[in-house]
């Protein structure tokens, strides 16, 4: 484990196996990379080194690395109307949305609709699209977007690139960058080496609930437990859904987040790149992160030094230009600028305690973002 503590990895490595000792993570994955290569791959409970997860919104960070792409190659402009290029969008008053409104959550219709129903035939999703309506004005607050926006940048993709946007994530970042456990869209006869997701836990106490978010029960939207146990099904795993229906090993996502510190081949545009990672654009207050900004970027979070890092997913240990993305369940992926270490945690465990698994969260950022030894 060359550039590492290995006195902190044990303490790392130890926080994660209480989960598993605990019963609420069934199994998981972490890993840890620097320098281009993976330093630590750790498989505790039910699982091996080639098991896969469903990574939820983490996912979000490898679309918003396609459309750096696209944005980097001029073929997508960020400031540019989304009805522009995608016509049947503009239905409903969505015709002043812009990409980088879509890329930032700030763009109106985080609860859109578009369900299994629809999922898999490209024509009824575009006419969903007409069917969406605006929540709020775009541009003027955050909310966060579960899965709404990501269609919207999957389409943007395929018109953009002219192929599937799934095949395009393939052939443009995970195969370049040889992470060959990472796809968006898993055929049935290719998802054996995925772990089933497993409820477990009890949801938060209400009155812990109340005193921390003020609200007794989490408005949790599309993401509840019954949605994201529909991932075990493997119609919704081939469907590719662009906002969490990824899938991947703990190595590969450590992989891409190096690939995004040193631009790996010089696969992205320096500039684009440069600006996706690390230019903060949303500062609108995130219920999700506590009133916090949201500190986004177009596509990313970023750590930030306003004391709010843990909130974001963080932790208590990372710099401020620290950027990621964390998904349901726990899963956790980011780049660290300063130490050039990038991190990932994934499990099945669906805890339902939302508060007990986001602690879980920050504790292992914390304990990762420690790892970095002087030596390389």
């Amino acid at each position: 484990m060359g550039g590492l503590d290995q006195a902190a990895v044990a303490t790392l490595v130890e926080r994660a196996r209480r989960g598993v000792d605990e019963g609420l993570t069934p199994s998981c994955q972490l890993a840890l990379a620097r320098d281009g290569k993976v330093v630590l791959s750790e498989v505790l409970g039910d699982a091996g080194a080639d098991t896969r997860y469903v990574i939820f919104s983490a996912t979000k960070g490898v679309v918003a690395g396609a459309v750096w792409l696209l944005i980097g190659e001029g073929t997508i402009d960020p400031g540019q109307k989304v009805v522009d290029v995608i016509p049947e969008f503009g239905a409903n008053g969505k015709d002043v949305v812009t990409i980088d409104q879509v890329l930032q959550h700030t763009s109106g219709f985080p609860r859109a609709p578009m369900g299994p129903d629809v999922w898999s035939d490209r024509q009824k999703r575009l006419q969903r699209f007409a069917e969406w309506g605006l929540n709020w004005e775009p541009g003027t607050q955050h909310e966060y977007h579960p899965t709404s926006a990501h269609w919207v940048l999957a389409e943007l993709i395929e018109r953009a690139s002219g192929i599937d946007y799934r095949d395009f994530i393939r052939v443009r970042i995970a195969e370049p960058l040889g992470l060959t456990g990472l796809r968006v869209g898993v055929p049935p006869e290719e998802q054996g080496d995925i772990a089933s997701l497993v409820a477990t836990g009890e949801a938060p106490d209400p009155d812990e609930l109340e005193r921390l978010t003020g609200f007794r029960e989490l408005p949790l939207g599309e993401v509840t437990e019954e949605n994201l146990l529909r991932f075990n099904e493997p119609e919704a795993r081939a469907v590719g859904v662009p906002g969490g229906g990824g899938v991947a090993r703990a190595v590969d996502l450590a992989l891409y987040y190096q690939a995004l510190l040193h631009n790996t081949d010089n696969l992205w545009d320096p500039e684009a790149l440069a600006d996706g990672t690390g230019t903060v654009r949303n500062l609108f207050p995130d219920f999700l992160a506590l009133g916090a900004p949201a500190n986004r970027t177009r596509g990313l979070v970023v750590a930030g030094d306003d004391g709010h890092a843990a909130a974001r997913g963080f932790g208590h240990t990372t710099s401020p230009r620290a950027f990621g993305h964390n998904g349901a369940g726990g899963q956790i992926a980011w780049a660290d600028p300063e130490s050039g270490l990038s991190f990932c945690y994934l499990t099945n465990g669906m805890d339902a305690n939302l508060l007990r698994s986001g602690r879980r969260g920050t504790s292992l950022s914390s304990k990762a973002a420690v790892c970095a030894s002087e030596a390389t």
